[in-house]
């Protein structure tokens, strides 16, 4: 029998459109923030470092926070969409800000404004806007293929967003004059676009009603309102193996690409061409792109996530260990080859991602009889900030452990080891231990197992 069909063409895309948003936020922090801090303001790296580590000890808490109250949220725009609407202003504000250091101000004082308006973005507005923005693949379909189809859709337009971020904000950095001025007033366009973007993807689609979300044999069971505090949606989480995996493997895959975006040092210093960033960024992205267009087709074709996202993430080690090779070859080439054919196999995840958070919220609601959503999908959220800001900080602290100079033209050898080990192997090492979390993460297996149950009961 068919599952229902709640969604159109043009909801999943208008949708899928607010991940420009999150990532004008996303791709320019993780790629040139700390490029822009050390070379243009004047900033220590491993200082910087040591600030982004910081800020993630309250994002930590933040993301449970706001999850669980995203669960506990009744209004007329539903539980998620207002908390993805109104947290996308403070984004915006909060990015600009960060770039806005002013020059007259003492050194400590500079530190002061970015840790703040870091962690603001970080650990208040973006964690708010993520979380709800995840959230909804659960909130308004109960299908599972259109929950493939979201995530797919979405990430499209990350993936695409961050590439043309990548491309182009070197070059539209210069042509604005360089300098402060520049980065502020490109910071500031971006912010302009998220805010539109943010906007069009909230009024897309509507929330479910509670009682559509409810599966109709799960629904006999006694299930009246949780009432549960911020400890008590801890506890939901650490008990349930799958979402630990997940969380795991998605924090992960964000180190993976807050390293990969550090690779504006390992294009200036190692390759000697600073645009080659974007060429790098269009072998990742375009290949990943078009992954993600056939996820939804090789979900159905495989019968599930399970086996796909194993197989694909093998073929992403593999080619991760081609980049490793051609890198210390010499072969640029070479080297973009085995990139696209590393993205092309960690495609499916990316493009199931949220379903897969939803089967294993799901799980929850079977084995605990209390529906979670969006305490669930903070691990979304979550991975996306504490994975980027330790691979942030980890450069960070890197480049200041091998005696990186800030914008000199130059460097140490010992830099320039550095920079193989940041860029080569780092990422093939984190697709290695994501492919065997991967071997265990059969969460549709259990999910089934569940549904079984309550049906012989």
């Amino acid at each position: 029998m068919e599952e229902k069909r709640y969604l159109k063409w043009y909801n999943k895309v208008g949708y899928g459109s607010g991940d420009i948003a999150g990532n004008v936020v996303y791709a320019l922090l993780s790629a040139f923030v700390m490029i822009f801090l050390t070379d243009t303001v004047g900033m220590n790296a491993g200082i910087v470092g040591t600030l982004i580590a910081v800020s993630k000890l309250f994002d930590g808490v933040s993301d449970i926070f706001f999850g669980s109250l995203i669960d506990k949220t009744h209004s007329r725009m539903g539980k998620a969409r207002p908390w993805m609407f109104y947290g996308y202003f403070g984004c915006a504000v909060c990015l600009v800000a960060i770039f806005c250091i002013p020059a007259d101000l003492g050194a400590t004082a500079q530190y002061a404004w970015f840790f703040i308006a870091y962690t603001l973005l970080n650990a208040g507005f973006y964690t708010a806007n993520n979380i709800a923005y995840s959230a909804l693949t659960a909130l308004v379909t109960r299908n599972n293929q259109e929950r493939v189809q979201m995530g797919s859709i979405r990430f499209m337009f990350a993936f695409g967003t961050s590439m043309l971020i990548q491309t182009v904000t070197v070059g539209l950095v210069a042509r604005l004059g360089g300098g402060a001025a520049a980065w502020r007033n490109v910071a500031i366009f971006y912010a302009i676009i998220g805010v539109i973007t943010n906007t069009i993807s909230v009024m897309s689609v509507r929330e479910l009603l509670p009682e559509e979300l409810e599966d109709q044999k799960a629904a006999e069971k006694e299930r009246k309102e949780e009432k549960y505090s911020l400890a008590d949606a801890f506890g939901l989480l650490i008990r349930n193996k799958y979402y630990l995996m997940i969380c795991g493997s998605y924090i992960l895959m964000q180190i993976y690409s807050a390293t990969l975006n550090m690779g504006i040092y390992y294009m200036t210093y190692i390759l000697k061409n600073a645009n080659l960033l974007g060429v790098f960024s269009w072998a990742i992205n375009i290949p990943m792109i078009i992954g993600l267009l056939f996820t939804p087709v090789l979900v159905a074709r495989f019968r599930g996530m399970y086996r796909l996202n194993l197989l694909g993430y093998a073929l992403g080690t593999a080619g991760r260990l081609g980049v490793v090779l051609a890198g210390y070859m010499g072969s640029v080439p070479l080297m973009l080859a085995c990139t696209a054919i590393a993205a092309i196999g960690m495609s499916p995840l990316q493009g199931d991602m949220n379903a897969l958070i939803a089967t294993c919220s799901e799980y929850t609601f079977l084995t605990t009889g209390k529906r979670v959503d969006g305490t669930m999908y903070s691990c979304t959220s979550l991975g996306t900030k504490l994975g980027g800001g330790i691979g942030t900080a980890l450069a960070g602290w890197l480049l200041a452990l091998s005696g990186y100079v800030g914008g000199a033209a130059q460097q140490a050898s010992s830099v320039l080891t550095m920079l193989n080990v940041m860029y080569l192997w780092i990422p093939m090492v984190i697709n290695l231990v994501i492919t065997l979390v991967l071997s265990r993460l059969n969460v549709e297996q259990a999910v089934d197992k569940e549904r079984e149950k309550l049906r012989a009961a």
